[in-house]
Parts: C-alpha cells; sequence; structure tokens
C-alpha cells in the first residue's frame, strides 16, 4: 500500500516509517523541515510537506494514499487542550481526503480513553466520552468520521518508551533535575501502562493492514507499573533522592504535569493480541529507564 503517515519524523512515527517499508508498503511522510525532509528520504521514503496548522495540506497527501496513518500532535502540553481540538481538526480533513472508499484511516489517541473510571483497567471495547481527558476530541473526531461510512480505526498509547523517550515520563526527568528530587505523589502506588517503541511501530502497521472499521487497539506491554517504582529508577539514574510529594502540593511540584503525576491509568491488551496476533516483546518500561543515559 501506499500509505500516508502524519508525525513521520517524530518519536514514534520514526519507527513506523522501516516497519513499513520492510513490509513492503510505501509511504509518503509528512515533515514540516528541510532536516525532517532528508530524513525520511534517507529512510527510503517519499517526502509531503505540510504542517497540522493546515489540514488542506494533509488532506491532498491523504487523497493520494492508499492508507493514512495519523501520529501527529502537537506536544506544547501547556496549550494541551486547544491541540486536542487541532488534531480533532486535522482528522476531520484526513478523513474527508478518504471519503466515499474504503481506504482506512489509522489514528491515535491514549489509553485513557478506555478507562470506564478513574484506576479501573482500561479495555478496548471501551470509549469513555465522558473523559476528562481533552484528548477524548481525537476519538470522537474518528467516530464522527465512522458514522459517515470512513474507515477508521484507532491505536491507542501508553507511555511509549526506549532508552531515550518515555512519554510523560520524560517531562518527568526534568522536573527532577530542576527540583533535586524525584518525586511520586502521596504513596506513588498509582500506576501507568507502558509500551515499547517497537512494539508500538509494529501495531501500527498490522492494523492498517487489517482495516477493522471501529477496531481499537491498546500499546501496552506492561499494564501498570507504578509510579513510585518509575520514581526510584529515575532516582537512581540521576543519582537523586526519592520523595513523596503530598496531594494538595502535586500542582506546586509538577507544575503542569500535576494533572498526570496522581493519575492512575492501567491499561490492558488483551483483546489486542487476541485480535491481531500482535504480542509484544520490547523491553520493559524500568529496564529503558536503567538503560539511560542521564
Amino acid at each position: 500500500m501506499r500509505i500516508f503517515l502524519t508525525g513521520a519524523t517524530g518519536f514514534i512515527g520514526s519507527a513506523i516509517v522501516p516497519e513499513l517499508i520492510q513490509a513492503g508498503h510505501q509511504v509518503v511522510g509528512v515533515t514540516r523541515s528541510d532536516a525532517g525532509a532528508e530524513a525520511l528520504a534517507a529512510a527510503g521514503a517519499e517526502v509531503h510537506r505540510a504542517t497540522l496548522e493546515d489540514p488542506a495540506s494533509l488532506r491532498s497527501g491523504a487523497a493520494e494514499a492508499d492508507a493514512v496513518i495519523h501520529t501527529a500532535f502537537d506536544h506544547d502540553f501547556s496549550r494541551f487542550a486547544e491541540n486536542c481540538e487541532k488534531d480533532k481538526r486535522v482528522i476531520a480533513a484526513l478523513g474527508q481526503a478518504l471519503a466515499g472508499s474504503d481506504r482506512p484511516l489509522v489514528i491515535t489517541s491514549g489509553v485513557g480513553m478506555g478507562s470506564p473510571g478513574h484506576g479501573q483497567l482500561a479495555v478496548e471495547d471501551v470509549f469513555n466520552a465522558s473523559h476528562p481527558n481533552p484528548r477524548v476530541a481525537s476519538e470522537l473526531a474518528g467516530n464522527a468520521l465512522l458514522e459517515a461510512g470512513i474507515n477508521v480505526s484507532v491505536v491507542r498509547l501508553p507511555q511509549v518508551h526506549n532508552p531515550i523517550k518515555q512519554g510523560l515520563i520524560s517531562p518527568l526527568i526534568e522536573i527532577a533535575r530542576q527540583k533535586g528530587v524525584s518525586a511520586y505523589v502521596g504513596e506513588g502506588r498509582n500506576r501507568y501502562s507502558a509500551g515499547h517503541l517497537f512494539d508500538a511501530a509494529r501495531l501500527y502497521r498490522l492494523a492498517v493492514e487489517k482495516r477493522q472499521p471501529g477496531a481499537r487497539y491498546h500499546a501496552v506491554g506492561e499494564e501498570g507499573v507504578e509510579v513510585r517504582e518509575i520514581a526510584e529508577a529515575l532516582g537512581r539514574g540521576l543519582k537523586l533522592p526519592v520523595v513523596s510529594i503530598a496531594p494538595e502540593k502535586a500542582a506546586e511540584h509538577f507544575g503542569w504535569m500535576g494533572m498526570f503525576a496522581p493519575m492512575d491509568l492501567p491499561a490492558s491488551s488483551a483483546l489486542t493480541q487476541a485480535r491481531l496476533g500482535w504480542h509484544p516483546i520490547g523491553p520493559t518500561l524500568i529496564a529503558d529507564l536503567d538503560a539511560m543515559r542521564y
């Protein structure tokens, strides 16, 4: 297939490119920069210049593709809600380009959207449309396209990691450096689900090849890693003391991460594994944190 990939030079997208090419697909990767264009060309992908702020520039590329994978997202968390609305507009534009066909569109969301409530295990067959996380906008946009006859499926991400980046844990590292301590909230028993980068890339490929409208998949290798254990790994790597922060002090200590630090976000990938034959094989989150060069 000729696959149009947004976020092709990002953390996850740059792993999807070789995964698709090695499987025999042609990749058209989106970038906004000369450096990104050079990286894509070197990886064997065709280059398409576009930005999230100009959905029409994305729509034109999607219109010429056999399938679309959308991983691009503006990770400026100081404008998180606004960026989730921007993602909603981009998903709508990509869907418009595929109207009148069964060409698949795979979009990206977070595993929290599959949780019925705080601390409850997120599963693929649940979509919590009233979830307080603004990222719910992405799946609402996908649902609207699905109702319009577009072949949309969703890959939901946990904390995707390798020894260089780890989702929300990467900013926790910077906060620990700034504060001089590696911290968790309360007892630190809340959990983050996690999945290795290469396992996530393989899941996107399988999802776009499956072409199953309405499917939701979880890129989860570990259902829940306690945040205290994560903080202890960061403490070892940074050679900093590990401390507990009272819940009422979380916003003061963590800044914008204060809303995420106490969240309990366990998630399952049992249905994903059964439906796609996908089985995570990458290193664990703690193994990657211990392997980092701090």
